[in-house]
């Protein structure tokens, strides 16, 4: 129907977006500083999902901030910072989906991406778990 409206294939093709909005990738409070981390992350996945042609192969991707914090080292300092986990999935219902098998070397750029463009992440993990028994989301 979107087709025959004359709807653009980028608004068509639109990853579904958490009803809540990106605070629901927020484990544990919510303060403006992880918002502002969160849509940073966000934005640089989906963004890079895009620009290496990956965007379509993916049903939904987001990233979610975790409510720890690791040990890391940045130039000769030993950094405590947040960590952000990447989930991109494959489904055709939403009842079930499989995570998406993207290219080491994309995951390699856009975690090197993230944790050099945004202040205050300083580890990324990618989700490997499928629903069920996972959930898309993680909240």
């Amino acid at each position: 129907m979107g087709r025959e409206l004359g709807i653009t294939e980028s608004i068509l093709g639109r990853h579904p977006f958490p009803g809540p909005g990106l605070a629901i990738r927020i484990l544990g409070d919510i303060t403006e500083e992880k918002v502002s981390i969160i849509q940073e992350v966000d934005a640089i996945f989906i963004n890079k999902l895009r620009e290496k042609g990956l965007y379509d192969q993916v049903w939904q991707a987001g990233a979610i901030l975790l409510p720890v914090q690791s040990v890391g080292v940045m130039g000769d300092e030993r950094t405590y910072e947040r960590v952000v986990a990447l989930r991109a999935v494959a489904s055709v219902d939403g009842m079930t989906a499989d995570w998406v098998h993207l290219p080491y070397e994309f995951l390699a750029e856009v975690s090197n991406d993230i944790i050099n463009r945004v202040k205050g992440v300083n580890r990324v993990v990618y989700d490997i778990s499928s629903k069920p028994p996972a959930t898309i989301e993680w909240e």
